[in-house]
């Protein structure tokens, strides 16, 4: 079974978010076995487990066991996110919701959703009422704990004039800070519930956030589209396979039996699961070399010998006589052209 996975930048903006209420960033990032260069790129995804460690290792070194609320109150998605930014160019907070759902796996790719919307909205003896369908949500209250306080805490800030939240329940058992949860929310809430829901004004689906941006939602859309797409491809075994090549491509020594040992199989069963996606390993390595090759060449940052070596080829000769058989031209003159 594939891992949840969750986007480098929400990870950064609860490190960044721990290291300003006291936490040391280094230990942190030890701890929850996060190297930092992996922060560096926010669309860049991480296990999610590693961000379940990060959260306890934070808690632990800030002395606050509600971090996560406090957090979920004081992030803003538009900063580490382009899920955020498509929200907030919606026309309105129902489109917003709609793109939440649509994107939302860019943020985090939660588990145990086999079909439908994460955020379903729902009638309940005629009150309206958005539930969380996550699994196994009491195994990370904390991620319920930031979601929830996002949307009640934050669109109470950015839209003061309107009112969203009417009440909150929650699966989990009330804490020890349960009043910081009420300091916060401002709402009346069940814990120990059988939903993790908000009960909202149905009037809030109406308000109006940027019905005259057409033009950035398309951009922005586009954008998430993109990486909609990558995250999937990630999700293949041809993926996996590109994601543990990239980083020791520039040795030359890539095998099938180094990245096979890597996934924990043998090099028959990689073989094999290649196979299924109509793919062999060799066909994946020379493809990512000339995909990487490209990009060097285009972007005019590094030589051409540089680039050989980037891209796993010890002899420049090589490297020549490969590109031009994926281009039909040589380095030189791909790049002049």
């Amino acid at each position: 079974m594939t891992e949840a996975t969750i986007s480098a930048g929400y990870v950064k903006a609860l490190l960044d978010f721990a290291v300003l209420n006291g936490a040391n960033e280094q230990r942190l990032l030890t701890r929850a076995d996060i190297p930092a260069e992996a922060l560096t790129d926010q669309d860049n995804r991480l296990g999610l487990s590693r961000y379940v460690a990060l959260m306890r290792e934070a808690k632990a070194d800030t002395s606050n066991p509600a971090l996560a609320l406090e957090f979920g109150a004081a992030s803003d998605m538009r900063k580490f996110s382009v899920v955020g930014l498509i929200s907030h160019a919606s026309a309105n907070m129902m489109e917003a919701l709609i793109q939440l759902n649509r994107y939302g796996r860019l943020v985090v790719d939660v588990e145990g959703i086999a079909d439908g919307a994460r955020f379903n909205l729902i009638d309940v003896d005629g009150q309206r009422w958005m539930e969380d369908r996550r699994g196994n949500p009491n195994d990370f209250p904390e991620m319920t704990e930031s979601t929830w306080s996002r949307f009640i805490v934050t669109t109470r800030r950015d839209f003061p004039e309107h009112t969203y939240a009417l009440a909150a329940h929650v699966t989990h058992a009330a804490p020890a800070y349960r009043a910081r949860y009420e300091e916060l929310w401002q709402v009346p809430i069940t814990f120990s519930s059988h939903w993790n829901a908000i009960r909202s004004d149905p009037s809030w689906e109406r308000v109006q956030i940027q019905p005259d941006n057409r033009y950035v939602f398309g951009v922005l859309t586009e954008r998430g589209d993109a990486l909609l797409k990558e995250l999937e491809s990630a999700q293949t075994v041809r993926g996996k396979v590109e994601a543990l090549i990239m980083p020791i491509l520039h040795t030359g020594e890539v095998s099938v039996e180094t990245i096979a040992a890597k996934l924990n199989t043998s090099r028959q069963t990689l073989y094999r699961q290649l196979k299924d996606e109509n793919v062999t390993f060799e066909q994946v390595l020379d493809e990512l070399r000339h995909r990487m090759a490209l990009d060097y060449i285009a972007a005019r940052k590094v030589s051409v010998n540089e680039t050989a070596y980037l891209v796993g080829f010890s002899d420049p000769a090589s490297f020549s006589r490969a590109f031009k058989r994926w281009t039909g031209k040589s380095p030189r003159e791909y790049r002049g052209g």
